[in-house]
């Protein structure tokens, strides 16, 4: 099985945020933006832990401790864009989409041009149940894997590829 998912811990933190600014509570909001993404990244952990044992409950009577969660110690894996096993952001567009997370949201869970999720304490992410499911890197990739990359994804050239890859992932220097 393989599934989608967005969520936020971050309404309103934005408007409450700007708030403890103007009043001079730097550290509550600091401390309010890590409380939200503290929420955010409890809450998929949440829904990945529904899906393996209620949703699709192929791991039922799972009943790891916070030291395994911590060590993956689950089946299957739940990357997300921009890290080493996806590390291209333009993917969350696709999975915006596929979700239709603009109309179920109402609006209040939005990616910025440059993909970013707002409110910033949202996570969004795949999950694989496939028990041999296991987190990799891409590693570097190659000028030909970069071109047929780029060619799957419709694109005429590989400038915006290079740009969302990164140079930690390209495996040479751009032109």
């Amino acid at each position: 099985y393989i599934a989608a998912f967005a969520c936020t811990g971050g309404l309103g933190c934005h408007e409450q945020r700007q708030k403890f600014e103007a009043s001079g509570d730097i550290d509550k909001a600091i401390l309010l933006e890590a409380l939200a993404d503290r929420l955010a990244e409890a809450f998929a952990e949440l829904i990945h832990l529904k899906i393996r044992t209620t949703l699709w409950g192929y791991a039922p009577d799972e009943k790891l401790s916070l030291a395994e969660l911590l060590k993956v110690k689950y089946q299957g894996i739940r990357p997300a864009p921009g890290y080493p096993s996806q590390p291209d952001h333009r993917e969350k567009k696709t999975m915006w989409d596929l979700l239709d997370i603009d109309r179920l949201s109402e609006g209040t869970l939005k990616l910025t041009e440059s993909y970013m999720m707002l409110p910033g304490a949202s996570v969004s992410a795949l999950v694989f149940a496939h028990p041999e499911a296991k987190y990799f890197s891409v590693g570097q990739v190659n000028m030909d894997q970069v071109q047929a990359y780029a060619e799957r994804r419709g694109e005429t050239g590989v400038e915006g590829t290079e740009r969302w890859l990164g140079s930690t992932v390209l495996g040479y220097e751009k032109k």
